[in-house]
């Protein structure tokens, strides 16, 4: 078995734009290893969502190809992709993403009901009060705070215990002071749990408390350490 969770081989993606082909990212490679953290920075258009996208597995490469746990994303079909993005992967999105008709603990049992956990009620709460929000368990999304939401969706990326998550401008909707808490509360998880960290982030500060780095710019990997 490999030793990188995470591989890209000369990733390239085009889309076709007013019947002409634009190349949204040049052929790029990199590795990750269990437990590596990885900021992915650059200005907007740069690329680095699309390439989040298809580490992932919510989007195929035009060419080249995305190894994720060992398995090569090209060669499963849309339902063993998410079978495997079940199995590995947690999610933190910019947006938040919860389920305006769900408490906070039904957002974060949401993952683990769906592996059957019969604990799922239990671990919830558990996690709630990891992210410090055990008195807000009963609250829906719209009685709490844009920081509040993104904590319950650190919660939920982490209760399905990923092998590696992904977060698309984590940081991106909050104030500064409150986008510091997160970020803590991110990579404190992240290392109690081994999890590996893949960020696309705006924030240099964000990005420097990664082990790695790379810099998209149009397209194409013009740094990485």
């Amino acid at each position: 078995m490999s030793e990188y969770i995470l591989q890209a081989r000369n990733l390239s993606k085009t889309v076709m734009v007013a019947d002409q082909q634009l190349t949204i990212l040049h052929e790029l490679s990199l590795s990750l290893k269990s437990g590596d953290s990885l900021a992915i920075v650059g200005r907007s258009g740069s690329g680095k969502s699309t390439l989040l996208g298809l580490l992932a597995g919510l989007d195929l490469p035009s060419t080249g190809e995305v190894l994720l746990a060992g398995h090569n994303l090209g060669e499963l079909d849309e339902d063993r992709r998410a079978a495997l993005r079940a199995a590995e992967v947690g999610f933190v999105f910019q947006s938040f993403q919860l389920l305006d008709s769900l408490t906070a603990l039904e957002n974060v049992m949401l993952p683990l009901e769906l592996k059957q956990r019969k604990d799922a009620r239990e671990r919830a709460r558990e996690l709630l009060q990891q992210v410090g929000l055990e008195h807000r368990t009963g609250h829906y999304p719209r009685q709490m705070s844009g920081g509040e939401q993104q904590r319950v969706a650190i919660a939920r990326a982490f209760a399905a215990e990923p092998n590696i998550l992904f977060a698309d401008e984590p940081t991106g909707n909050l104030d500064s002071e409150t986008g510091e808490r997160i970020t803590d509360l991110l990579f404190q998880l992240n290392h109690a749990h081994a999890t590996t960290l893949v960020l696309v982030t705006h924030d240099e500060r964000l990005a420097k408390r990664c082990a790695r780095q790379i810099r998209l710019e149009s397209g194409r990997l013009t740094e990485q350490n």
